[in-house]
């Protein structure tokens, strides 16, 4: 019996489980199948349980079945807006509020793979709508606004904004600051910083692009900074679902035709690979400010994710980011000055970014938010080095929210 059936069967009644386990059993390969059919079952005599009807739709989504979670998380919400992650050290000595929204697994902060095994209850609380939905909200000592920024998202945000201005605890992540981690504000925001390259993410209409495709309007006429290549993606597209490289007019013509989106995101591409061939991308979390190292996943294609870059199957990979990992803090000397800059300008107590360093010893930045995972849930046997830094962040992310009570505007 794996981890996750032990949780499962270990319940009179479910309760709510969050990602970690489901995401850490996805990752050592473990049949979720299994686990979403004795799920399924138990659904089929307790079919108004919403924790149930939440793990099925996270269990749903890492199995790739979106549109199906998507429908058991409708279902739970009908019943109930709250769901709580005890504190696996008692007595709690926090409790941490997260705002959240219905959506796929990317539409909030995964907080619970950073609070796994510590003192902070963790309550997750949907905000579906304005109306008066606030007034209810559970007691809490912290907020933390969760919800990602994104066209869909936008209203509610600006709603909380107002909302939360003399919330009577302090608040993480306030939601006016939110709309800074959006592709081409983000981009804009950064610009100017020494040292730090952030391509604009100009937002095209599919006419727009379809105009440059034909020959009737060239890359520079939309904006001075594009050439080819460029990389675009639809607009509020994750995982790199659509992301290409297009290396001219052709490319983009033929890449309209496989994509029916309306709205894109359309940006510089920058070579940042190595003399071998090699790219890296690094993945940083920044805590009240300080930078923690993520992961690195090296591999020979531009478009990296950590599943897919052979970090699993080479031992020399694993090795390199163990190195990595270990000196970071020399990584985060060399580039301090762009590291605090970009902080000081996002204003969010809480970011995850991804980047990279070019050949000429620049910092690259591809996407900076709230709602990227930092975990520590990798096979130990596979990637023995990672848990120590990872619960360095854990740690500062508690001590965080431990000063946020005692100073200013903290419950009395």
């Amino acid at each position: 019996m794996n981890d996750l059936d032990a949780l499962l069967n270990d319940q009179e009644a479910p309760r709510y489980l969050g990602l970690a386990p489901f995401l850490r059993a996805s990752i050592a390969g473990q049949d979720l199948r299994s686990v979403t059919k004795k799920m399924l079952q138990r659904l089929a005599v307790d079919e108004s349980n919403p924790q149930l009807l939440m793990n099925l739709s996270i269990a749903m989504q890492c199995l790739n079945q979106q549109a199906l979670g998507i429908e058991f998380q409708s279902a739970a919400l009908a019943l109930t807006q709250t769901f709580t992650l005890s504190a696996c050290l008692q007595p709690s000595r926090t409790r941490l509020l997260m705002l959240a929204t219905s959506g796929s697994l990317q539409a909030n902060t995964p907080l619970d793979c950073l609070l796994e095994g510590s003192d902070v209850e963790l309550i997750v609380h949907f905000v579906t709508g304005h109306d008066d939905l606030l007034a209810a909200v559970p007691e809490h000592d912290l907020l933390f606004v969760g919800i990602a920024e994104s066209d869909a998202n936008r209203g509610l945000l600006q709603w909380l904004g107002v909302q939360l201005q003399d919330w009577p605890r302090p608040v993480l992540n306030p939601p006016e600051y939110l709309s800074s981690t959006s592709r081409d504000l983000a981009s804009r925001l950064l610009q100017g910083i020494p040292h730090l390259l952030v391509p604009i993410n100009h937002r095209l209409t599919r006419a727009q692009l379809l105009g440059s495709a034909a020959g009737l309007i060239t890359l520079a006429q939309i904006s001075p900074d594009l050439t080819y290549p460029v990389i675009v993606r639809p607009l509020g597209s994750q995982a790199g679902a659509d992301l290409r490289k297009l290396d001219s007019a052709q490319d983009l013509g033929a890449y309209l035709s496989d994509v029916p989106e309306e709205d894109f995101f359309l940006a510089q591409f920058v070579d940042y690979s190595d003399a071998r061939g090699q790219f890296r991308k690094i993945r940083i979390a920044f805590i009240n400010g300080e930078p923690f190292v993520g992961h690195m996943a090296i591999s020979t294609n531009w478009m990296i994710h950590y599943t897919n870059a052979g970090m699993y199957e080479d031992q020399d990979k694993r090795r390199e980011e163990a190195r990595f990992m270990d000196d970071f803090p020399d990584f985060v000397a060399r580039h301090k000055a762009s590291l605090d800059a970009i902080s000081e300008r996002m204003q969010l107590e809480y970011l995850v970014m991804d980047c990279a360093e070019t050949r000429s010893g620049d910092l690259l930045l591809f996407e900076i938010d709230h709602v990227g995972v930092v975990h520590a849930m990798d096979v130990e046997a596979l990637f023995p080095y990672k848990n120590a830094h990872i619960n360095m962040a854990k740690t500062a992310f508690r001590q965080m929210l431990r000063s946020r009570m005692q100073g200013p505007g903290a419950p009395a």
